[in-house]
């Protein structure tokens, strides 16, 4: 047995990744998809306000569990900025104060923007925040669900405090929420956030919501989806959309989370870096604003609480029989139709939060993006593997956009020499008249 609050090096990880939530599920909007908001139920006539007690124990228990000199402190909510200025100044004291020689830290905080202004942004700037910042693209799609108190828009808010960071030079990626409205519209979202945001790196979300008798509650249960959620169809369209664009102009240019993880799976580089496309999980847990650390971002839930951290040390929970299970969970319940899976490596069954529906075999546990992941998964593989070879061959894997290019003039030429009633030049085995020649 380790000694309380002491590292195991054999069962430990020599890192561990925290969202640490100071203000709970408490938001300054009522954004329809938040899964996150129902979680107030669980802490009745909470102020949902991090205590400086549970705050210093945080950083002094993070920074002990770490074997790695780098790390990263993560806030979300909720709505983060809530909590004011001046608890995170307070956070990097305290970072100061428990910190080891040669080591350094990285605080990322992700917001909806609304309350972000010139001294927030200063404070970022100076103390080397990376900031994420939620935005569903375009006025009209990201005003469809992300909206105030009210019921009111919030677009022209999130823009000003989006213009800010900018202003102020701080370093920020975007969040988008790929939602049943704008999954129908890939390239107004991708375009909007490229060349209006000016945004280098994104990250899509896919909206699921499961319903139990008909209703979204604080639990992951049942088998049905609310109208707000993405289709499995709907959800592989959009990422083979904006992949198309994505892989013809800015390889190297605009970073994609998914797309980066699926070429790292292709080129075999170990984790992804998205834990939903690792084999196994449980290395992302949560800290809520009373201490209480849950397994996962998806499962704060009664099931899922390893304890306190006023109790307990942090690393003793992360390496607790109950969460190394957890993690395991993720491989050991995979259905036989998904092991089978060409492309199970790139996905591994990806989260176990979507693994609600039945596999034709009638197998518990198929995942509600199945179609969409599988379609897209298929849909890049040549493009996936051509980078793969830049990469291993020490070349940029932005030449891939050569290359393509090379073939796709190579394909407009042979198409203009070939009959329509003659095979198509594709290699689909098809005439072209019944291929590309439609």
């Amino acid at each position: 047995m380790n000694e309380i609050g002491v590292i195991n090096p054999k069962t430990d990880p020599s890192r561990i990744h925290v969202l640490a939530k100071p203000t709970g599920s408490a938001c300054n909007l009522n954004c329809s998809y938040c899964f996150y908001l129902k979680k107030e139920l669980l802490y009745p006539g909470s102020n949902f306000r991090m205590s400086d007690e549970v705050l210093e124990n945080y950083i002094r228990q993070l920074i002990e569990s770490h074997r790695s000199d780098k790390v990263t402190v993560a806030w979300q909510g909720g709505e983060p900025t809530l909590m004011g200025v001046d608890f995170y100044r307070r956070a990097i004291e305290l970072q100061e104060k428990y910190r080891r020689p040669g080591m350094t830290f990285k605080n990322t905080l992700q917001t909806n923007g609304i309350l972000l202004n010139d001294e927030w942004c200063k404070f970022f700037n100076e103390n080397d925040f990376l900031i994420g910042i939620s935005i569903d693209g375009p006025r009209e799609l990201h005003d469809a669900h992300r909206v105030d108190k009210r019921g009111g828009p919030t677009f022209d808010r999130v823009m000003k405090g989006l213009r800010l960071l900018q202003k102020h030079r701080v370093e920020y990626n975007v969040l988008v929420t790929i939602n049943h409205v704008n999954a129908n519209h890939p390239l107004d979202v991708y375009r909007f956030l490229r060349d209006e945001a000016g945004a280098t790196w994104m990250q899509f979300i896919p909206a699921i919501e499961r319903l139990t008798e008909g209703s979204v509650t604080m639990y992951q249960q049942g088998t049905t989806v609310s109208d707000r959620s993405v289709e499995s169809r709907q959800w592989g369209s959009f990422l083979i959309a904006v992949f198309d664009e994505w892989v013809r102009r800015d390889v190297g240019k605009i970073f994609v989370q998914t797309f980066e993880a699926a070429v790292r799976n292709w080129v075999g580089m170990g984790s992804s870096g998205m834990c939903v496309f690792d084999p196994v999980c449980g290395h992302g847990l949560v800290l809520e604003h009373n201490g209480d650390l849950y397994s996962c971002d998806h499962f704060v839930e009664p099931p899922y609480l390893l304890g306190n951290i006023l109790g307990q040390h942090m690393i003793d929970l992360v390496g607790s029989k109950r969460q190394r299970k957890f993690g395991r969970d993720k491989f050991d319940t995979l259905p036989l139709s998904c092991r089978q899976c060409e492309v199970r490596f790139a996905c591994h069954g990806e989260c176990p939060k979507n693994r609600f529906l039945t596999t034709p075999n009638g197998e518990f546990g198929l995942n509600y993006l199945c179609h969409g992941y599988k379609a897209f998964f298929q849909h890049i593989d040549k493009p996936a593997q051509i980078m793969a070879q830049l990469i291993r061959s020490g070349s940029p894997a932005a030449q891939v956009m050569q290359v393509l290019d090379q073939e796709y003039a190579n394909q407009a030429e042979a198409f203009s020499k070939v009959g329509r009633n003659e095979p198509c030049p594709c290699g689909s085995g098809l005439k072209y008249k019944k291929c590309h020649g439609r």
